[in-house]
């Protein structure tokens, strides 16, 4: 009877989740080059915010360390029941920080108000026309067309799970202030531009973290935030500097992890003019309204350079935004090698045969020496007679004043990269007409990007995105320069390895000595 008990026992410890085995302990300080520009992860497109709800919210799909789409909150992988229906089976027993349950109400609360035109993120949620409530535990979401990458899209942090009781009726600053989650962590203050500090929820559905304090710190300089990953002050950092790879990776304490990015940067045009409410004004009076201009500036970048003299040859070349790993990539297109001869032919039949002018906008420590590039890029441009004069702004002034009230041109640098992995959730937020973040318009596009959007077989919508991204090169939409290299610093007393969605998983990591 002795044995069976015992069995029995050791076999119930078995069954539960790891992290019940012990309660949290520690803490764990994260240097991002940025703080969030909100903590409503609805009302946002930016990693460093997506990082932090990671932590206080659970979606209903999401992406394992080896970036394949698991179940979290819904019990099984969503199943399409008709071409514009898909059926969510959701996990029981889970709840909220704030102790309301997580159901059907739940995703309808979520997923009807994430499409909402007035949040930042309501672009990539279109098609959602509306959530049926089966059964407590059942929901199926309707969609305006067939849409092909539902799964995907679930797996967007602005895709996040809100409590509606909690919720209904608050406004955006409010959910900011007051994040509720089924997150493994829980807020207890966030310091503007200083720190955001959250705890460990021990009764996440999951089984409890292993480590108790998350602090996150802001750090935009870069010598600064290696300063302190060098002196013991944080645990793990952000774009480390290229050329400080190797001192981090040879350091006692430290140890370099690294992942190619699903992120690349880029210089954006601005060729329409908009309102802050999206709506189309009409074309740009400013000169990258000219195509002529556009292909002139990429011609006379060269991007090779910047990678061997800026970045330390740690980046990749890309000739669209797509990076191998994202659905839509087209091998066959190369990127454009520098002429500074052509650029200024171009800028001549332009009517501009003594150059331009123009402002290139950009942020400062958000992404790997992001300044850096931005400098080399203004004084190749003044080779082929482009005078660009560089500002520089730190990075949540940068989008709340600049891109998403459309005001970024003629000329802005913007990182991107979507946890979706597919053309939709680049061509869609960044050049289709009314986008949030849009500065551009092509009505040819738009009507390629809307057909490519409702097309369920795979190959007829791979080749609708391969012609969309020739048309994007013809029309010289914008600047591709690199995919990037993600270089972290990290405390060797720590268990962790950077993923290549640029997702840091504090529910992930351990601390060798438990403190």
């Amino acid at each position: 009877m002795k044995v069976w008990r015992a069995a029995l026992i050791l076999s119930s410890l078995l069954l539960l989740p790891s992290g019940a085995m012990a309660a949290p302990a520690g803490k764990v300080v994260i240097a991002q080059g940025v703080d969030p520009s909100t903590l409503d992860t609805m009302n946002q497109q930016e990693t460093p915010a997506s990082v932090v709800a990671t932590h206080l919210f659970d979606t209903l799909v999401e992406r394992d360390a080896n970036l394949k789409v698991v179940p979290a909150l819904a019990a099984e992988l969503p199943r399409l029941v008709s071409d514009r229906v898909w059926e969510l089976k959701l996990r029981k027993g889970v709840k909220f920080h704030n102790g309301e349950e997580f159901n059907a109400e739940s995703v309808k609360f979520s997923l009807e108000r994430v499409k909402d035109a007035k949040l930042r993120a309501s672009s990539n949620f279109r098609p959602i026309d509306h959530v049926e409530i089966v059964d407590p535990y059942t929901a199926r979401v309707h969609t305006s067309k067939p849409w092909p990458t539902f799964t995907t899209i679930m797996t967007f942090r602005q895709a996040s799970m809100y409590p509606p009781k909690a919720y209904a009726g608050k406004d955006t600053a409010f959910i900011s202030k007051n994040p509720i989650g089924t997150g493994p962590y829980k807020l207890v203050r966030w310091s503007k531009d200083e720190e955001i500090v959250l705890e460990a929820d021990p009764g996440h559905w999951r089984g409890a973290p292993r480590i108790k304090t998350v602090v996150f710190r802001p750090i935009p300089d870069d010598a600064v935030r290696v300063a302190a990953l060098q002196n013991g002050e944080v645990d793990v950092a952000v774009n480390i500097p290229p050329h400080l790879a190797s001192p981090i990776a040879n350091h006692p304490r430290l140890f370099l992890s690294t992942a190619p990015s699903i992120r690349t940067i880029q210089l954006m045009f601005q060729t329409a003019e908009y309102d802050e409410q999206h709506k189309l004004l009409g074309p740009y009076k400013g000169v990258t309204a000219d195509k002529r201009v556009r292909q002139a500036i990429i011609s006379a970048v060269d991007v090779d350079e910047i990678i061997k003299t800026v970045l330390d040859g740690k980046a990749m070349r890309v000739a669209t935004m797509l990076t191998p790993l994202h659905f839509g990539f087209d091998p066959s297109l190369k990127p454009v090698k520098q002429d500074v001869a052509k650029a200024k032919k171009l800028l001549a039949d332009a009517g501009f045969p003594n150059g331009v002018e123009i402002t290139l906008n950009g942020p400062q420590g958000r992404y790997v020496r992001d300044k850096e590039v931005a400098e080399a890029v203004t004084g190749q441009l003044a080779k082929a007679g482009i005078k660009a004069t560089l500002r520089t702004h730190e990075f949540v002034a940068y989008l709340n004043n600049l891109i998403y009230k459309h005001k970024g041109g003629p000329v802005w640098l913007i990182g991107w990269g979507t946890p979706t992995l597919d053309a939709e959730t680049i061509y869609g937020p960044l050049f289709r007409t009314g986008a949030n973040l849009t500065s551009y318009s092509n009505p040819e596009l738009d009507r390629l990007f809307d057909e490519a959007q409702a097309i369920m077989d795979e190959k007829k919508r791979l080749a609708e995105y391969h012609q969309i991204n020739k048309l994007w090169v013809e029309d010289a939409a914008a600047v591709p320069l690199y995919q990037q290299l993600d270089l972290y610093g990290a405390s060797k007393r720590l268990n962790w390895k950077a993923r290549s969605d640029e997702l840091i998983k504090a529910y992930d990591m351990a601390l060798k000595d438990g403190k």
